[in-house]
């Protein structure tokens, strides 16, 4: 009797155990294309592993990429995919050429994501886009998403800090490090805190795109806050 209830307890247990595997969200890197497409490329994880938690990921993922690739306003409308974007900007380059067709500059679109952090609790990730159409230069944009790991809702930063003012603070004085040797561009006293802020392992990282931080400042800032030095400031745990 004893064995029976012994061999009932771990059949159990494994069964938990194995449907808690199953469930856990991972990513895989993914490649968009289409047959025409000679100006896009786009890899980016792509949840797998929970359908329900996952697609909410993937889904405000696509929104981002869709976005990226955006070239007139309202050109999105009726984009319902990646691919339809991909084929919606080499369209638009199309009729570019028909347009100006002494303008033998080719246009690109490149987008990579990589997952920065995971925890049971949050999931960081970034999108590093370069887009031209054809100028001098193109625009390169970096963004992070924060994604709740138990619903797969984006987190805004305003929801990362139980006190956000505090914390602010302590960015203040790192950020004032990051611009020690830059140029006069900066102005620390007129300090806010950048759009991206993400989780890595080494701590918190604030990015401040080109032209964030001052009207001049063509310069990506970037530094990593220490954990230990804001953990009582932050909503999801990062010692997972």
């Amino acid at each position: 009797m004893y064995n029976t209830k012994f061999i009932l307890t771990l059949l159990c247990f494994l069964f938990l155990f194995s449907c808690q595997k199953e469930t856990k969200l991972v990513f895989k890197e993914s490649s968009f294309t289409t047959e025409k497409n000679t100006l896009v490329e786009i890899i980016i994880p792509v949840a797998e592993g929970n359908n329900n938690i996952g697609s909410v990921i993937n889904s405000d993922l696509k929104k981002e990429i869709v976005k990226s690739l955006q070239i007139v306003d309202n050109e999105t409308t009726d984009l319902k995919s990646i691919e339809e974007s991909i084929a919606a900007f080499n369209n638009e380059y199309s009729n570019f050429k028909k347009d100006f067709p002494e303008d033998f500059q080719p246009w690109e679109a490149q987008i990579d994501g990589e997952i920065m952090y995971q925890s049971q609790e949050i999931i960081s990730m970034s999108l590093t886009s370069y887009i031209n159409t054809g100028g001098a230069q193109g625009n390169l944009n970096i963004s992070f998403l924060n994604y709740d790991a138990k619903t797969g809702n984006r987190i805004k930063n305003i929801d990362l800090f139980s006190d956000i003012e505090n914390f602010k603070n302590v960015a203040k004085s790192y950020f004032e490090n990051a611009i020690e040797d830059k140029s006069n561009a900066f102005n620390a006293n007129s300090f806010e805190l950048p759009e991206n802020i993400g989780y890595t392992e080494e701590g918190l990282i604030l990015l401040f795109n080109a032209y964030e931080t001052a009207p001049y400042a063509s310069e990506i800032i970037e530094f990593v806050i220490p954990f230990e030095k804001i953990s009582s400031l932050l909503i999801f745990d990062s010692t997972q």
